[in-house]
């Protein structure tokens, strides 16, 4: 095959499935999870798929012929490149000879696999944020790149000149030592917010569908975003897609515990990697919400988050930065 000619990806991606209570158990689960996260309200896909379907739908919209664990080509053409997505344990008897283009996802931290990049057959190695290629780039060097998923502003539509009964919506993504921020922050802006008369409503991480965050947004003037760190963002990423502004919690450190596997070291972080003035307005720590608040509030008329979404971070751009790494590997 050509790639230049057939424009063919082949891309890989094995989720996650384990035995919980007892042997062989996930098979039941495929049946029981849709038919419960549909009566629950709550979401029913890892991170890791949302990226691998974005890219594959980026792919498609651009033109390319992209082919989902396609073991047969892949075999029998041995020069030509793959795309590795989403989990580690894919990484596992990985046996092809192909060249590679690894991610986004697989591993949290390059000390898991610190020979990695050594594989001749492992050219390129996707992160989706500055700060995570710069914990990645010491160990991987060149071969460390950036890429976004595109965000799908037909789907997120301009919501700006519809009808609000909502002036605050909180996504609270606020995921280790709640029982600090809950009392600290949380509960406090809300408060505060409602002080001056606000209608506010708060919409938890992994607690709704798409469609019902659609309506939401819909019927909001503003978003406040609270989230320890991203490594891209596509919920916020959504509301700005809807021309709905935010006032983005930014503390600037990787809080997950399972950093101190890796280093004892700090890591800067960002809970908006993809920003600019146009989106809205950031705040460190509750001592900074007041007036970063009044800020916001005074400005929401003059943000232009949707343009920058298109700008920034749209299918067409994803598509082609993806198949620049891939076709690279075919030259």
């Amino acid at each position: 095959m050509n790639f230049a000619e057939d424009k063919v990806v082949l891309l890989f991606f094995k989720d996650i499935e384990r035995d919980s209570r007892f042997r062989n158990d996930r098979y039941l689960k495929r049946l029981i999870r849709p038919l419960y996260h549909k009566f629950t309200g709550k979401q029913n896909t890892s991170g890791f798929y949302v990226w691998y379907m974005l890219l594959v739908k980026a792919l498609r919209q651009a033109g390319y012929d992209v082919r989902l664990n396609d073991y047969r080509t892949a075999k029998a053409n041995p020069d030509y490149p793959v795309g590795l997505v989403g989990y580690p344990h894919l990484m596992t008897g990985w046996d092809l000879p192909n060249p590679a283009v690894l991610g986004p996802s697989l591993y949290d931290h390059p000390s898991q696999v610190p020979d990695l990049m050594k594989d001749p057959r492992y050219r390129y190695y996707i992160l989706t944020c500055d700060w995570m290629k710069a914990v990645f780039e010491p160990v991987f060097g060149d071969a460390c790149v950036e890429w976004y998923a595109g965000i799908d502003t037909e789907l997120w539509s301009d919501t700006a000149s519809l009808p609000k009964k909502i002036d605050v919506l909180i996504y609270d993504k606020v995921r280790w030592d709640r029982d600090r921020y809950e009392p600290e922050m949380i509960a406090p802006i809300v408060e505060q917010l409602t002080r001056r008369g606000l209608k506010v409503e708060t919409v938890r991480y992994g607690q709704y569908q798409h469609e019902g965050y659609r309506q939401l947004l819909r019927q909001s003037r503003s978003m406040i975003f609270l989230c320890e760190h991203e490594t891209q963002g596509m919920a916020y990423q959504e509301a700005l897609s809807c021309n709905v502004p935010l006032l983005a919690w930014d503390p600037g450190f990787w809080v997950d515990p399972r950093r101190e596997r890796f280093t004892s070291e700090p890591v800067p972080t960002t809970s908006v990697p993809y920003w600019s003035a146009e989106c809205g307005e950031r705040f460190r720590s509750y001592d900074e919400f007041t007036a970063a608040f009044d800020t916001f509030w005074s400005r929401l008329d003059s943000y232009t988050s949707r343009a920058y979404v298109k700008r920034e971070l749209s299918f067409a751009g994803s598509a082609a930065r993806y198949a620049s790494f891939y076709g690279a590997l075919h030259e």
